[in-house]
């Protein structure tokens, strides 16, 4: 009982070092600023009206009209009902953001480096060494919130795999299961899908250990209670799992129904993302080396480099004020690797590659063996197009792989491994059950691998160009004198950085030397090297995550600043859509004021996408009249935004006089290229095949207009004296949209590739679209009952706990 006393309070203070170093190094957090993430401000702009709806009303709408149209919201922070996974995260993450997920970091891995039974102390460096690396942090500069989310949870998640592998059932099944809960909440299902590759590695292993143990039995029995665990996880999350599935069918990432592209050739890539997408950020072979050391290759794309940068000296010498010479010396573009653009090296620290590459000669057995797999196999899929024969093999044939793009963020399984090996090397040192020969051996090897790579690359540095895929860019827009500065500031960050890695290696080795030779206590062994961890990681982090990265509550609450042009088209209180060229396909500005066929969003509604794809770029006039475009906001050569009123735009709906049969997806969206939308619609025969036996006219007279807007309920009247078809400016979505007509259920169907029709009856009636999906219905009927399950099972394993505890003091006492 003491002991475990003992052991609540180690960890407990622990915890709160780990809230103290968290809250140290995003610091503002505690003046109540906020960071300024290009991705969350990208949200905002989507999120608005699903955001302002809620807090008016209450009521969650699963669907806006803000952004492409028009989309569902189950990627937009939809809250679903019985979401208890939800609850139980926001009681981990307790601290303001981006703090509250660096502390989950730290206390994920911790935990599990303490299930595999690691002392205290290095678990502590371990936890700071993996939660310091230099990727981990940049994705909050970048936005990346549901990363860094999913992978604070992943340590916790293996840590309960590993339990169940070790014997321990009943706690590896019950923290499996809430991980599990918790990654599936986390909402970044590449990150999870990635992790369970590196499991399928540790499956492999521990098979192959139990057929030459003989203990298939064993194995058997941890798979079975780990696909039993990982299943009530999963049905925790059940509505969000389903909604996203129905959506993704819907989106950029489902089977395209179109088999041409906008040039009329045949399709390459029907289903999921194409080879080129997938793979747009692959990284470079010899890029990799960043992982010993930062700036490798540059670093990030562009870099500070002040006044110590020949640039900056070269623009002083001709003349320019210091002032103008320092902000160009402040984004030196200083990258040349293979990626169109980063915002810093992948470096997991010289430290940690040192030892990670110690633990390859001390650590021993399945464990040695899955992750220098986890490692290997992680960095060979980074290399994406540099490793074309694995990464197409990837594509082929493994399933839900080409569902995901940039394929470098796989690195995220080589910087979960890599921290981990590297401390259980750095633990294997500290064992008194290692013979000094062996840890003497080992030290003697790692030392000479990576310092003599150090070497190597400083040798071997005349090999490389320092030339970037963009430099011929900079040396038109910078003058070729200039450009050519900027190469040898390239060569001065490749040389700062590979002599500072060199440094933390030796002091790093000459240290453990030391305490080999008794000449060192262990534990100041163990604090020394976790502040050098520490002092390397953080260094190299805070050159791209700061105090300058963050501003004002208000400023990210209210991201996109009210020009004249927004203020012109919101005094128009009728419904339409804007259409804001310059913003791009891939903004959500224009989604933050108003109703936008634009927006930003990863898995991005496929019909819209080939709508501009094929049309709207070309700024197709037909096209954005029926999608109800009213407003285009255009820059004069000032630069300054005005409205352009569109009085063409055909409005919320209105009746057509002809149904244009055509027989497949790509008759379809060909026909809209010469289509009158305001009196013909064209409809996919294959899909709506019964419309030919409904007669209908449309009248000079016939009116049909929007009453009343919820962005989940749309209300119009018409008057018709004859039955007619209606087209509506609305995005056709059949797993949700319900068409009423006085009250009575009706189908509805799809016209003009993306939009929804309707028939009509003659007379007055109103018409009714309700967004009613079942899905959430469905799913939360799931979620309720795991989640019940899983609170069960946690009760019972405590009561199961408490009672063996009791049964072992009053047999001690006995």
């Amino acid at each position: 009982m003491q002991n475990g006393l003992k052991a609540f309070f180690v960890h407990f203070f622990v915890a709160v070092f780990f809230v103290v170093v968290a809250l140290s190094y995003f610091h503002p957090v505690l003046q109540g600023k906020v960071m300024e993430q290009g991705d969350i401000v990208q949200y905002t702009g989507m999120a608005k009206e699903q955001n302002d709806f809620r807090k008016r009303t209450g009521e969650e709408p699963y669907w806006t009209n803000s952004a492409f149209g028009g989309m569902p919201t189950y990627q937009l922070g939809a809250y679903y009902p019985h979401d208890y996974v939800k609850k139980l995260d926001s009681l981990i993450r307790f601290l303001p953001r981006p703090a509250d997920y660096l502390f989950l970091y730290f206390i994920g891995f911790y935990i599990l480096l303490c299930c595999l039974k690691v002392d205290y102390r290095l678990a502590i460096v371990g936890a700071l060494a993996f939660g310091f690396s230099t990727y981990l942090i940049i994705i909050f500069g970048a936005g990346h919130n549901a990363k860094a989310h999913a992978i604070g949870y992943l340590p916790i998640l293996l840590a309960g795999i590993l339990l169940v592998f070790r014997k321990r059932y009943l706690w590896g099944f019950v923290l499996t299961a809430v991980a599990m809960a918790l990654e599936i909440r986390a909402n970044h299902y590449q990150m999870t899908y990635y992790f369970m590759l590196l499991v399928l590695l540790l499956g492999v292993a521990h098979l192959v250990d139990a057929i030459l143990k003989k203990q298939l039995k064993h194995f058997c029995i941890s798979v079975g209670l780990l696909l039993v665990a990982v299943s009530i996880g999963i049905a925790a999350n059940a509505t969000g799992l389903m909604a996203t599935k129905e959506y993704a069918d819907w989106s950029t990432r489902g089977k395209s129904e179109l088999t041409i592209t906008p040039e009329g050739t045949p399709k390459e890539n029907t289903g999921g993302l194409d080879r080129e997408y997938i793979t747009q950020w692959s990284y470079g072979i010899a890029e990799s080396l960043n992982l010993f050391v930062p700036r490798l290759f540059g670093g990030g794309s562009v870099e500070n480099l002040g006044e110590n940068s020949k640039s900056y000296d070269f623009l002083i010498d001709q003349g320019l004020p210091r002032t103008r010479a320092l902000e160009f010396a402040s984004q030196i573009p200083t990258y040349w690797g293979d990626q169109p653009y980063v915002s810093a090296p992948a470096y997991i620290g010289a430290i940690v590659f040192f030892l990670f590459v110690l633990g390859l000669f001390l650590v021993k057995g399945k464990r040695k063996w899955w992750l220098l797999g986890g490692v290997v196999f992680s960095l060979l899929l980074s290399w994406g197009k540099n490793f074309g024969a694995l990464t197409d093999l990837m594509i082929a044939y493994f399933p839900l792989y080409d569902k995901f793009r940039a394929v470098s963020s796989i690195q995220v399984i080589l910087e979960l491994c890599a921290p981990l090996l590297g401390t259980l090397g750095l633990a294997a040192i500290f064992d008194s059950k290692i013979g000094d020969k062996e840890k003497f051996r080992a030290w003697k090897i790692a030392s000479i691998l990576v310092l003599g790579l150090g070497v190597l690359l400083f040798l071997l540095k005349g090999m490389f160009s320092f030339e970037g895929l963009r430099d011929r860019m900079f040396a038109e827009g910078y003058g070729n004198e200039l450009y050519s500065l900027i190469v040898l500031d390239r060569k001065a960050v490749y040389n700062a950085d590979l002599f500072r890695s060199m440094v933390y290696v030796l002091l790093t080795a000459g240290l453990l030397w030391f305490y080999l030779k008794g000449k060192l206590k262990q534990t100041l062994a163990i604090v020394v090297i976790g502040a050098m961890i520490v002092f390397d990681l953080v260094g190299v982090g805070l050159r791209y995550v700061n105090e300058d990265n963050f501003v004002s509550k208000r400023r990210m609450l209210e991201p996109f600043p009210e020009t004249a042009a927004n203020k012109k088209i919101q005094e128009d209180e009728s419904i339409f859509r804007v259409y804001n060229p310059s913003e791009g396909w891939d903004a959500a500005g224009t989604s933050y004021f108003h109703q936008s066929i634009t927006g930003y969003h990863a898995a991005k509604p496929a019909g819209m996408q080939d709508l501009f794809y094929f049309y709207l770029f070309e700024g197709n006039l037909e096209l954005l009249n029926m999608l109800n475009v009213k407003y285009v906001i255009q820059k004069n050569e000032q630069g300054q935004s005005s409205p352009a009123l569109n009085t063409d735009a055909n409005g919320n709906a209105w009746f057509i006089s002809e149904l244009v049969p055509v027989s497949s997806a790509d008759e379809e969206i060909k026909a809209l290229g010469s289509l009158d939308t305001k009196t013909k619609a064209v409809v996919n025969t294959k899909k709506f095949d019964d419309l030919n036996r409904f007669s209908f006219r449309v009248d000079s007279t016939a009116t049909i207009q929007l009453t009343d807007y919820k962005p989940n309920h749309l209300t119009y009247t018409t008057n018709n004296p004859n039955a007619g078809v209606a087209v509506f400016s609305e995005m056709y979505y059949a797993n949700g949209w319900n068409a009423y007509i006085d009250g009575a259920l009706k189908d509805h169907f799809r016209v003009n590739y993306v939009l929804r029709a309707l028939r009509v009856p003659e007379g007055e009636h109103t018409i009714a679209f309700k967004f009613e999906p079942k899905v959430v219905e469905t799913g939360s009927q799931i979620t309720l009952a795991s989640s019940i399950l899983l609170g069960l099972i946690i009760i019972g394993g405590l009561i199961f706990t408490l009672r063996t505890s009791k049964r072992k003091v009053e047999k001690a006492d006995s």
